[in-house]
């Protein structure tokens, strides 16, 4: 099965890596895949890293008054 890379940009890159990897261009880009693949599978997904956040955000918080309107809008004023 024939893969053509029409993008300049990409071909150069796919290039590189390969002159870097001191492999052919299809290994190349099967390595790339595949470890880009790895990368992304290995992540959580980004809400349970946002709810994460926000739980850690809380337990640092400290106690205070809840930011009013007023103090919202200061934090956008210019001198």
């Amino acid at each position: 099965m024939a893969f053509h890379i029409k993008n300049e940009r990409t071909d150069v890159l796919a290039r590189k890596l390969a002159a870097l990897k001191q492999v052919g261009l299809t290994e190349a880009v099967h390595r790339a895949l595949e470890n880009e693949l790895e990368r992304e599978t290995g992540k959580p997904p980004l809400v349970e890293t946002g709810v994460t956040f926000t739980r850690t955000l809380r337990k640092r918080a400290r106690d205070g008054r809840p930011a009013n309107k007023a103090f919202r809008d200061s934090l956008y004023e210019r001198d």
